[in-house]
């Protein structure tokens, strides 16, 4: 879901590293398919896009 809300807010896996302050390749492993992000960093990610865990989860 991570990636599908990125593409669909037309975001970059760039623009996403530079808003959560880390570095693209760190980005891209957190949509990698296996991923599992914690809770705490869906949440970052979340508020990085705009969204609430709510959304970004379902």
């Amino acid at each position: 879901m991570i990636r599908a809300w990125r593409e669909h807010l037309a975001l970059t896996q760039a623009e996403m590293a530079r808003r959560l302050e880390i570095r693209q390749p760190s980005y891209a492993a957190m949509e990698a398919p296996d991923a599992k992000p914690k809770k705490a960093t869906r949440e970052r990610i979340a508020a990085a896009m705009g969204l609430s865990l709510e959304q970004l989860d379902f």
